[in-house]
């Protein structure tokens, strides 16, 4: 079937939706909402089988819902109505939710039902980018392709709303929550604080007030519950500050400026600056456990038997020189104990996404502070390509792009939790590095890693698989992941296993003809022209990027004609442009 994906972006969702249909056989093809002449020429030029929309904010346009079967995939369930569905399922606190694929027609969310599904929320409130990339996602393509499936049939007609039985009594018709009802006063209870915040979390943020600054607040976590002190800074930890709540704290990662010309989301201790003179650098009492639940990390060490697992968790993948200095720090406790296997995984929201964008573009000098941020990172990427005292595994538990692809790479085996994205490239006129020209070639061979820094097209983690970029794929199910990876790490903990494993690799690195430094200093040199020389446009599209410009054409890559292998075909249709060679 000859689908199209009319999206606001191509985000996680929407790359996940491209990647399976292509995969199930489909021709698909994408096109961002960069106006309504633009979407209805494209769609007439594309004359599709059917319109899936799994991401989009804009409206249809009337020419395209009438002529096209158009389907919206709609965060809510059955009868939910509006622009801000999980906005208020957490604030409310509601424990169903669900997602539902409806037909485009004149009235937002009105249509006919082509699918529908509901599932129980999380006592804890969730952030909403979290659960939109979990629970909504999962919903979502499962409804996708109940979708397909019934678009296939000649016979089928979606029934009306009024209809269809959603099973969520709160479904309605909300309005967009603004910043009034986000409003919270630092004298509410830390769970109410809690879930205001996490309601908005990725967007828009809550409007508060910090240390005298008017900001926006994102990225909350519970803090310790000790003697009230409603808004009042108790202390500051790895870029996040612990605020007072009217019950104990509430730690903050990250804010962004309500007033003035840069308002950059940040980590919260960069965008307060100087106005944190006098805070502690730590709040926990002398002798106070560091790795007690309510401590914030963004990288964590435990130990079980014979292996190590190394957690970090980067808000959005996003790492920035300070934290690839934690992780540096991190990996090299671990590398020093006396394990069998060292496991790194992420978050469940991301893996990793690479340097830190955002903390660039508000540094005084952006090129020097990208300078600085590419060169922390190739730290941690060789101290995991060099490890050879344990069998290292790295387990994509959420997704990746970029520089957070190819840092994963240098591991002994590279495991994957099913339905997650992988973007095994570089945009942003940069070339990249972390020892990428080493350890792609030598994952997917140097024809295959040219194909995916040339193409730059996401892939799932079974196509992953087929291509060697990925050794083995889990299940989905978080629980069910960490059970099926606890069971690899202790397979490959067995002694002799780890030591051929180590052995191997040993052999492996001192047999490599050209150092792997001759490697990192290519590439560096590649870096220097783009950071320094902005050859290929590095400023403008980062600066694009951070304030979120909206997309004004939409990449050729991603129309129906994209030279990319077709996943189930013979047909294979790859232009390679001449590049700098990854590998010697």
């Amino acid at each position: 079937m000859r689908i199209l994906l009319l999206v606001t972006a191509f985000n996680g969702l929407s790359q996940r939706v491209w990647c399976a249909l292509r995969e199930a056989g489909h021709d698909v093809g994408v096109q961002l909402a960069t106006g309504a002449s633009d979407m209805t020429d494209a769609v007439r030029a594309a004359n599709p089988d059917l319109i899936l929309c799994p991401f989009l904010k804009d409206r249809v346009p009337a020419k395209v819902w009438r002529n096209w079967r158009t389907v919206i995939i709609h965060p809510g369930p059955v009868g939910d109505r509006g622009p801000s569905s999980l906005d208020w399922a957490i604030a409310e606190g509601l424990p169903v939710w669900g997602v539902t694929a409806l037909q485009a027609v004149e009235e937002m969310d009105a249509g006919p039902i082509w699918a529908t599904r509901t599932f129980g929320l999380p006592a804890t409130p969730p952030r909403k980018s979290s659960l939109y990339n979990g629970l909504v996602a999962d919903a979502a393509m499962e409804c996708v392709f109940e979708v397909v499936a019934k678009a296939a049939d000649p016979g089928f007609e979606p029934a009306p709303a009024g209809q269809v039985a959603g099973g969520v009594p709160d479904a309605r018709l909300r309005p967009s929550m603004t910043q009034k009802d986000r409003a919270f006063d630092w004298s509410e209870s830390t769970e109410r604080i809690l879930r205001k915040i996490r309601a908005a979390d990725g967007s828009p943020g809550v409007r508060t007030e910090i240390a005298g600054l008017p900001v926006f607040a994102y990225d909350g976590t519970p803090g310790p519950a000790r003697d009230p002190r409603p808004g009042v800074l108790l202390g500051r930890r790895q870029g996040a500050v612990l605020v007072g709540t009217g019950d104990g704290a509430i730690w903050l990662g990250h804010l962004r400026a309500a007033e003035g010309e840069r308002r950059i989301k940040l980590p919260a201790t960069t965008l307060l600056g100087a106005r944190l003179r006098g805070v502690p650098h730590s709040p926990l009492p002398v002798g106070a456990e560091p790795e007690a639940p309510q401590t914030y990390r963004q990288v964590r060490y435990r130990r079980t038997g014979k292996i190590g697992w190394l957690t970090f968790e980067f808000y959005n993948g996003a790492m920035s020189a300070g934290h690839c200095r934690r992780m540096l720090a991190g990996l090299r406790h671990a590398v020093a104990q006396d394990t069998e296997v060292l496991v790194l995984q992420g978050g469940l929201d991301a893996f990793s996404n690479g340097i830190h964008l955002n903390v660039i573009e508000a540094a005084s000098d952006p090129a020097a502070g990208a300078w600085t941020n590419i060169r922390a990172i190739n730290d941690v990427c060789r101290e995991i390509v060099t490890c050879t005292r344990q069998v290292v595994v790295s387990a994509y538990t959420g997704s990746a792009g970029a520089g957070g692809v190819m840092l994963g790479l240098g591991a002994d085996i590279v495991a994957a939790r099913e339905g997650i994205v992988l973007n095994p490239y570089y945009e942003m006129g940069l070339y990249g590095s972390e020892l990428h020209t080493f350890t792609l070639p030598r994952r997917v061979g140097a024809g295959q890693a040219q194909r995916l820094v040339d193409d730059k097209l996401p892939i799932s983690a079974d196509h992953a698989v087929s291509i060697g970029l990925v050794d083995e794929v889990g299940p989905r199910h978080p629980e069910a992941y960490t059970q099926w990876l606890t069971d690899l790490a202790e397979r490959e903990a067995d002694p002799r296993t780890a030591r051929r494993r180590r052995q191997a690799k040993a052999r492996g690195l001192a047999a490599e003809r050209v150092p792997l430094e001759v490697f990192e200093a290519r590439e560096l040199a590649e870096m220097s022209r783009d950071m320094f020389g902005d050859r290929s446009g590095f400023a403008a599209a980062r600066h694009a990027f951070v304030t979120k410009a909206k997309a004004t054409t939409t990449p050729h890559r991603l129309r129906f004609a994209s030279p990319v292998t077709r996943i189930g075909s013979k047909e294979r249709r790859l232009v390679v442009r001449p590049a700098v060679p990854l590998s010697a």
